[in-house]
């Protein structure tokens, strides 16, 4: 299994899988933020956005994604101010240019952007900005592996580990897969040569009958992760008690809100 959408997407861009053997199959894993956010969740973000004089603000990929009712871009279109920004100091920004106007910033992903949401509402505290907000839908990536591996019916063999997350996370985090499941796991980047090179260092593993964390993406991951990021991440956000996943139900302790101090 890839865990990474990003590595998904690479997989599929430069035709792997039809340079592989036929007895290599890559399983697409729970990645990709968007795609494991349930249709609940945009529709209640969509409603916040119907208060008077607010500004929605989303990543661009967000556009498109269906609720219930409909996605951002049809919400925009029937009138909503939805606005697309390539990060959440974006909407805080926007929310200091529009004082009288209330700005939400409608976050997504795992650990690879929860850090800069921490950040920015660090900041919007620091500076006393009272008309913007988040809305918090960041997921983290441990738990939803571990729902994968307590499945009765798991049949993967091995992992390659998200590349991005692993920048904040690090590779300890994975170790208990190679040592309570038995799965090998590689963390990889995301040129064709990078996952090449991990599905052969994954064989390799299984060929010797040993199962570890190894980093093929160490030119970018640091084993112990990013500290700082970190350190924001601990300071702005605490653990939900469950959150649903699209695809894999309520997975506890799978997900972030924010601390009250910054809510």
């Amino acid at each position: 299994m890839e865990v990474c959408g990003g590595h998904t997407h690479a997989i599929y861009r430069f035709g792997l899988k039809d340079v592989l053997p036929a007895n290599i199959e890559f399983i697409h894993g729970p990645g990709c933020p968007v795609c494991v956010l349930p249709m609940g969740r945009i529709d209640d973000g969509l409603e916040l956005g119907n208060r008077e004089g607010m500004i929605v603000t989303a990543f661009g990929d967000m556009m498109r994604v269906p609720g219930a009712r409909g996605s951002p871009l049809e919400h925009k279109a029937a009138g909503m101010d939805v606005r697309i920004v390539y990060s959440p100091s974006d909407a805080l920004k926007l929310a200091r240019a529009n004082p009288d106007r209330h700005v939400m910033f409608f976050a997504i992903g795992f650990e690879t952007t929860a850090p800069s949401t921490a950040l920015t509402l660090m900041r919007a505290r620091a500076e006393g900005v009272k008309n913007f907000s988040v809305f918090c839908n960041h997921v983290t990536i441990i738990p939803a592996l571990r729902a994968i591996l307590d499945s009765p019916d798991m049949r993967l063999d091995a992992f390659i580990g998200p590349g991005h997350v692993s920048t904040v996370i690090g590779c300890r985090p994975y170790e208990w897969i190679a040592r309570d499941e038995g799965r090998p796991i590689v963390v990889s980047g995301f040129e064709p040569l990078d996952l090449l090179q991990a599905t052969v260092m994954l064989l390799r593993q299984m060929r010797e009958r040993k199962a570890v964390v190894e980093n093929q993406y160490a030119r970018v991951v640091p084993w112990e992760g990013n500290r700082a990021a970190l350190g924001a991440m601990a300071e702005v956000f605490e653990l939900r008690a469950y959150f649903e996943w699209r695809g894999l139900g309520f997975i506890s302790q799978s997900a972030l809100r924010i601390r009250d101090a910054y809510a």
